[in-house]
């Protein structure tokens, strides 16, 4: 598990490139005239630490007394701030509207009331050009508080056409409100859940989705307004392991940026999930063709000034660029040569390991021991699946119980059959408890029991008995999961045939090109 630290400002000083630093040092200095503040020293130090330590950072820099420590961290923090508030960052909308209301506050306060009309008037046109919505309505109330107070006879019927503009404004925005708040609550219980485990959870999502979706006309309909209501169905969709809604509505998602390309600056992160999502759909689909050429389009946008203009951007885009890369290696069945992506994803998790949130690091876990797992290494992929099982949190239960089962057939590859019937209970326990059990996780649960009386002779026809019992389920929706996370199917082959998963999945990928070829 990564040691994350919890101090805000520790974190927002690693958090800084070389340049930043570089700026905040002149900024102080301008400021205070004196480069050796305590404000500084306290910045340096923390700088120079691997980990935040409190009590390490008192013993080594004495003139930092601890009852000064608070009020000091509050000072650089803001400090810090101000430093990066400086550096003009030309892609980011939001700073630039903020910016120039700003300007129209200070001009209104010093009583030169159609100057600021008239920046308010800029404020509305850029912020109508790219969609922002709340800019908008700020700048319509602030219009209508001067034509309240003065009487600035700078339009006619400005009353009647700023009441209009508030309204057809704040239609839009109580849509968008509505929409953005299904999807959040959509893909916060995906996050927590994962997909639909049984009939009862597919009743319960499908009464909410229902309930709130709003009415809409989708000709009516604004940038952002789509692209929750995308985004909706979208996750609506993977929940409930429709893959082929799921498809669409990613597609949807990714058309959507692709008719307005300057969102792509404005919405990065945005497109990013996207990208990600769409090629999600074309693995879980096994559509190779498409996922390869949506890779190829996501790599070159890797290479871009929208997928680096900020850290975040930067992040993201490595976190659901390797993502891909992994999968592209588990639908070719080159689970070994997947390996050698993983010194470079260890060495980013540590780098971004501040930034980084579980849900993404745990993917990132399950999906590296599946390659090891996948490859016939079964150690390796044990000691990674034990970073997900010993990280305590109410995270992924759904990604938590298949890690725990991989973790129980890997030790059941490396025959450690004293630790066995143990885990066997043990996993059984916990995915109940997670009402993660499917009839295909009981049939598994029921074939390793049964396992341990079989003589050698009779293995592989119980193999071939439980293979042939789970794929009467592949095409069943609840049980989809099972196989989307764990290709049992591909294990039992490999046991039929003695070979290590990655040649089955190989032969699998090979035959299917093989049938696509005119």
């Amino acid at each position: 598990m990564p040691n994350r630290s919890r101090d805000e400002l520790f974190q927002l000083v690693k958090s800084l490139d070389k340049g930043e630093k570089r700026s905040f040092k002149l900024f102080i200095k301008r400021s205070s005239g004196s480069d050796e503040l305590k404000t500084v020293q306290l910045f340096d130090a923390l700088d120079k630490m691997g980990e935040y330590d409190e009590e390490l950072l008192l013993k080594k820099h004495r003139s930092i007394k601890k009852q000064q420590l608070s009020n000091m961290k509050a000072s650089l923090y803001k400090q810090l701030l101000a430093s990066l508030r400086q550096s003009r960052d030309d892609d980011n909308i939001d700073m630039q509207l903020n910016e120039q209301m700003g300007y129209a506050r200070i001009l209104y306060n010093k009583g030169l009331y159609l100057q600021a009309l008239k920046i308010l008037d800029k404020i509305k046109q850029v912020a109508k050009t790219n969609y922002q919505l709340t800019f908008q309505m700020q700048a319509l109330f602030f219009e209508k508080k001067i034509e309240a107070l003065h009487i600035t006879r700078s339009l006619e019927n400005r009353a009647e056409r700023l009441s209009h503009e508030v309204e057809k404004v704040n239609a839009h925005l109580s849509l968008l409100s509505k929409l953005s708040n299904l999807s959040l609550q959509l893909y916060s219980w995906y996050i927590k859940m994962g997909h639909a485990r049984d009939k009862k959870d597919v009743s319960a999502v499908k009464m909410f989705f229902e309930a709130n979706l709003p009415a809409y006309a989708i000709a009516e309909m604004q940038f952002y307004e789509k692209m929750y209501l995308y985004q909706s169905y979208c996750w609506y969709g993977f929940i409930l392991q429709d893959l082929l809604m799921y498809y669409r509505y990613t597609q949807k998602w990714v058309d959507l940026f692709e008719q307005e390309p300057f969102m792509k600056t404005v919405e990065a992160g945005q497109y990013i999930k996207a990208m990600h999502n769409l090629l999600s759909a074309h693995f879980d689909l096994s559509n190779f063709e498409k996922f390869e050429e949506t890779l190829q389009q996501f790599e070159k946008f890797s290479c871009s000034h929208n997928a680096n203009m900020n850290p975040n951007a930067r992040i993201q885009t490595f976190v659901y660029l390797h993502i891909a890369k992994i999968n592209k290696h588990f639908l070719e069945g080159t689970f070994t040569k997947g390996l050698d992506l993983v010194p470079y994803i260890e060495e980013k998790l540590n780098e971004y390991h501040l930034q980084l949130d579980r849900h993404r690091i745990f993917v990132f876990y399950y999906k590296i021991a599946c390659l090891y797992f996948g490859s016939g290494n079964n150690e390796k992929a044990i000691d990674y699946l034990n970073k997900i099982i010993n990280w305590k949190v109410d995270l992924r239960t759904d990604l938590q119980c298949y890690a725990r089962l991989l973790h129980l057939i890997a030790h059941y590859e490396l025959g450690n059959y004293q630790l066995l019937e143990y885990l066997i209970k043990s996993v059984y326990r916990f995915m109940a408890k997670m009402n993660n059990l499917s009839v295909v996780e009981e049939e598994i649960f029921k074939f390793l029991r049964k396992s341990f009386s079989l003589s050698r002779s009779k293995m592989i026809p119980a193999f071939n008995s439980l293979k042939e019992k789970l794929q009467r389920y592949e095409g069943s929706a609840l049980e989809s999961r099972s196989f989307m996370y764990l290709d049992v199917i591909a294990w039992l082959e490999c046991k039929i045939k003695n070979v290590p998963v990655q040649d089955v999945r190989r032969e699998r990928f090979v035959a299917g090109r093989k049938v696509k070829t005119p």
